[in-house]
């Protein structure tokens, strides 16, 4: 395991058979003003964009159950939010790839807000099925959102790219203690109509995200140091998908993207509901979301400073292990200081987990493979956390709190072993290549 950011750096062009004199640079340089301010706007909507999906994390079930004829249906506009999610990902990657980013994320904002609009309708209405609509608007919102962490990684040199990262990231860490309290807030802004001021706020921030992106957003061109020298050689074209996806890199990268997600879905999913059933209130079941949303966010303060002193590869290890600790916490007690800790260290988990695969996936493609590249590594990662999301319930419904947990460690194992396996593809690879 190498040290650093236990990635590789680019090497010369010469060795590329360009046949040029001049030196690629190692990828060691301080992004540029304009990389820096693009990134400072993308972690503000990523602040907004956060805060629209914490009011809805927050609300949804409930109005859902409010509106449903069928209770059983309660929860499916919440679901609807990652389905609708995992099935436009791969759409949005080539649409901003065809008119840029700024583009895509002005479109996606504008679409959540229409989301709220919709949502608002419908609780006026009481119409469960545009309910439906809505939230599942709001889930094209974040397909479009995911990529805000991308577009500034992709802007910047190698060892830029987990720093660039994480400060989008960090936008969430406000908007994670803030986005309940302003479910709470804004849920009688149109009184005597409960919770559709919640959706008006999410209008509000959609159209937010949108003024920003306007005003203060410009496209960046790829950096020209983006990944490794075994991925990026100039003079040579795009490879077939099949061939960038059994690449070590990109397979440790997706597994922790992936399967960290689902896990961290699959268990959030079902704790509010498990804290219930366990005699804690509804309030300590909104509490414990609440900090896990924090230790999820938080670290990006510092993770990126953590993956350049110890290596990616010791920080994902460090994620694996916080996310397993979470289930050995909820199988020792039900207690309410084992729920806060058992979410707090799966909230932590996923961000080490979710900011070194990210930039292990900047570094596994060429520019010209951008988008089909990251487009298979959302869709995935999506389509695992809907996956977590809907069978959580089923899962606590039939077999338990326990059940939940011991169900974390085999996924959480596979990632450990894709990791271990880049690991060791790196440590066969040549000395010139590092």
């Amino acid at each position: 395991m190498s040290s650093s950011s236990d990635v590789p750096t680019a090497c010369a062009d010469a060795r590329s058979g360009a046949g040029s004199t001049a030196a690629v640079d190692s990828g060691r340089s301080a992004p540029q003003p304009d990389h820096r301010r693009g990134t400072r706007v993308l972690a503000v909507c990523q602040a907004l964009y956060t805060s629209s999906v914490s009011i809805d994390l927050t609300l949804t079930g409930l109005v859902g159950y409010n509106l449903a004829d069928d209770k059983a249906f309660a929860t499916l506009p919440f679901s609807l939010i990652t389905v609708a999610a995992a099935l436009t990902t791969v759409l949005a990657s080539f649409l901003m790839a065809r008119i840029g980013r700024r583009a895509g994320f002005l479109i996606g904002a504008g679409v959540g807000a229409l989301g709220g609009s919709i949502s608002v309708w419908a609780i006026f209405h009481h119409s469960f099925w545009a309910f439906c609509a809505g939230t599942a608007t709001v889930g094209v919102f974040q397909a479009f959102a995911q990529y805000y962490r991308l577009a500034a990684a992709d802007a910047v040199a190698v060892d830029a790219k987990s720093r660039a990262i994480s400060t989008v990231l960090t936008g969430g860490v406000v908007a994670a203690v803030l986005g309940p309290l302003l479910a709470a807030w804004s849920k009688d802004w149109l009184a005597p109509v409960a919770f559709a001021g919640s959706y008006a706020l999410v209008t509000a921030l959609g159209l937010a995200s949108v003024a920003l992106l306007a005003l203060a957003y410009r496209d960046v061109a790829p950096s020209t140091h983006a990944g490794s020298a075994a991925a990026f050689k100039a003079v040579e074209g795009p490879r077939p998908l099949g061939q960038i996806v059994r690449q070590p890199i990109f397979v440790a990268a997706l597994a922790n993207n992936a399967l960290g997600y689902a896990v961290m879905m699959f268990v959030m999913t079902a704790t509010p509901i498990a804290a219930v059933a366990c005699g804690h209130t509804i309030g300590d079941g909104a509490q414990i979301i609440q900090w896990h949303l924090v230790g999820m966010y938080a670290p990006s303060l510092f993770s990126a400073r953590l993956i350049q002193r110890f290596g990616v590869l010791r920080v994902i290890g460090c994620g694996i292990v916080l996310s397993a600790l979470c289930g050995v916490f909820a199988l020792r007690s039900t207690d309410l200081p084992h729920f806060y800790a058992a979410l707090a260290c799966l909230g932590v988990g996923w961000n080490f987990m979710f900011v070194g695969g990210t930039t292990l996936l900047a570094q596994s493609y060429r520019p010209a493979e951008r988008a089909k590249t990251q487009a298979t590594s959302e869709f995935t990662t999506f389509a695992f956390s809907a996956l977590g999301s809907l069978f959580a319930g089923q899962l606590l419904a039939r077999f338990g709190w326990a059940a939940i947990n011991a169900a974390i460690f085999p996924p959480l194992a596979l990632a450990a072993v894709a990791t271990l396996g880049y690991a060791w593809s790196r440590a066969r690879q040549p000395a010139w290549v590092s």
